[in-house]
C-alpha cells in the first residue's frame, strides 16, 4: 500500500500469514482468515464465521477496540468499483436494520474489489 493511499485512509489487503501472525489469538477454533486489510492504524479481517474490526485509538494507538459483526447480521451491503480518476473503491454494510450504513471502507486500486464483493456474498447469502 502506498503512502498517499494510507494517508488518504485507503485500505490495502494483507497477506493471511501476517494476520495470522498478529491477530491469531482473536480466532476460535474452526475459524480461519479468508481476507484482510490495513489502513493506516485500522485493520478489518474476514474469517470464515465473522468480520472483525480492530480500531486502534488515543495518541499511541495502544487502546484497541475488537468489534465483530456475524455474517448473519449483515442485512445488506455495497461495493462500488474504482473510475478512470477515482483513486478508490468503496464498501458499505449495513448491520440489522440501520438506514445508514454501519460500516464505511475506502480501499486502494490494488484491492480487487470483487474479491471482497465475493467473500461477502458468500457468507451473508447462506
Amino acid at each position: 500500500m502506498g503512502l498517499f493511499s494510507a494517508l488518504m485512509g485507503n485500505a490495502g489487503a494483507v497477506d493471511q500469514q501476517t494476520l495470522q501472525k498478529e491477530y491469531g489469538k482473536l480466532l476460535i477454533e474452526g475459524e480461519t482468515i479468508e481476507l484482510g486489510f490495513k489502513l493506516i492504524r485500522d485493520t478489518f479481517i474476514f474469517t470464515n464465521k465473522r468480520l472483525i474490526l480492530i480500531e486502534k485509538q488515543g495518541i499511541t494507538g495502544s487502546k484497541v477496540e475488537y468489534k465483530s459483526i456475524i455474517y448473519k447480521s449483515i442485512s445488506r451491503f455495497s461495493v462500488e468499483t474504482a473510475g478512470t480518476f477515482d483513486l478508490e473503491a468503496e464498501l458499505k454494510i449495513w448491520v440489522s436494520s440501520e438506514t445508514n450504513p454501519s460500516i464505511v471502507k475506502q480501499f486502494n486500486k490494488s484491492v480487487n474489489v470483487y474479491d471482497v464483493q465475493n467473500i461477502l456474498a458468500h457468507h451473508v447469502l447462506k
